[in-house]
C-alpha cells in the first residue's frame, strides 16, 4: 500500500466451498466499491514474480500507519492479481480508506483504486536475478478531505529483481512517484526485502526502505520492517508484518492478509 500524502511526514487448488464464499465476498467488494497503494504482501518492497498464467492470487488485507497525525490505512485493502500472460500479471486494488485524528472523528469511507500490470522480462538463472517492471496508477476514488484518499492521480514506475539462494530469497529495487497536487512533489523510493524459510509453512523477512521528501518542506524517511507468511494450506495464506521509521518522521506502520490464491496451474497437480 502506499500511504497518503500525510502519512509519515505531511506515508491454488480449485476452490474448497470455504475459498468460493472468500471470492464471492471479494467481487461483491468489487462491486460495491469499485476497482491505494499496495506493494508485495506483506511488505512495501515489491517482488518481480507474476502471478502464474492464468492463476489468481486474492489478498483481504488490513493495514495502515500511525504518526502524530493520527491513524490512516485501509480497512480493507482488496489485493486482486490475475496471470493474464506469461509472465504478465494484471492488479487492481479497491479498498476502503480509513482515518483517524487524536481530537476528530474515526472515518471509513471508500479508499483510492490502484491499477497495474506486472511484466517480469527476465527469468531466474542461476546466475541471474528474475527483473520486472510493476507500473501502477493511483486513482483518485477516495474522499482527500476527509483523510481517505490522495486527491490526485499518482503514479509509480519501478523496477524489481530477486534472487533466491537456497532458503533464503532477497528481493527489491526502486521508482519514481509522480505525485501531482499543492504543495507535493515527486519523489523516489528503494527498498530491499530478505527472507528466509524456516519451515515448510513458515517464512520470516525483514524489510529496509527509504522515502525522498512527498511534500515540499518535508524530510525522507527510512523505516524498518518485520514480516512474515504461514502456509495454513496450498490455497490459504496469512501474511504479517509491522515495522517503524529509523530516520525521519516518527511513524509505525502495520499490515495484516489473508492470501488465496487458485487456478488451472494447482488443478493440474
Amino acid at each position: 500500500m502506499r500511504p497518503t500524502d500525510g502519512d509519515w511526514e505531511a506515508r491454488r487448488p480449485t476452490p474448497q466451498p470455504l475459498t468460493k464464499r472468500l471470492i464471492f465476498a471479494a467481487l461483491l467488494a468489487l462491486a460495491i466499491f469499485p476497482p491505494a497503494l499496495h506493494a508485495g504482501p506483506p511488505y512495501v518492497t515489491d517482488d518481480p514474480e507474476p502471478v502464474d498464467y492464468h492463476d489468481w492470487e486474492i489478498i483481504v488485507s488490513f493495514l495502515g500507519v500511525h504518526d502524530a497525525g493520527g491513524w490512516t490505512g485501509q480497512a480493507p485493502f482488496l489485493d486482486i492479481n490475475y496471470g493474464g500472460f506469461p509472465n504478465v500479471q494484471l492488479h487492481i486494488g479497491p479498498s476502503l480508506g480509513m482515518s483517524s485524528t487524536p481530537h476528530g472523528p474515526f472515518r471509513l469511507g471508500l479508499g483510492d483504486t490502484e491499477l497495474g500490470v506486472k511484466w517480469r522480462f527476465i527469468e531466474e538463472t542461476p546466475t541471474c536475478p528474475q527483473v520486472a517492471i510493476y507500473p501502477l496508477l493511483e486513482v483518485p476514488t477516495g474522499d482527500s478531505a476527509h483523510g481517505l484518499g490522495s486527491g490526485n492521480p499518482d503514479a509509480f514506475f519501478p523496477v524489481w529483481m530477486q534472487k533466491s539462494f537456497g532458503p533464503w530469497t532477497a528481493f527489491g529495487g526502486g521508482g519514481y512517484w509522480i505525485n501531482p497536487g499543492t504543495d507535493n512533489k515527486n519523489w523516489g523510493y528503494v527498498g530491499c526485502v530478505v527472507q528466509r524459510k524456516i519451515t515448510k509453512t513458515l517464512t520470516l523477512g525483514v524489510e529496509a526502505f527509504f522515502e525522498t521528501p512527498r511534500v515540499a518542506g518535508g524530510t525522507s524517511n527510512t523505516v524498518l520492517n518485520l514480516g512474515g507468511s504461514y502456509d495454513l494450506s496450498d490455497t490459504y495464506h496469512l501474511l504479517w508484518s509491522a515495522g517503524h521509521t529509523v530516520q525521519g518522521a516518527s511513524a509505525f506502520d502495520y499490515f495484516l492478509g489473508l492470501q488465496i490464491t487458485f487456478g488451472p496451474k494447482e488443478e493440474s497437480k
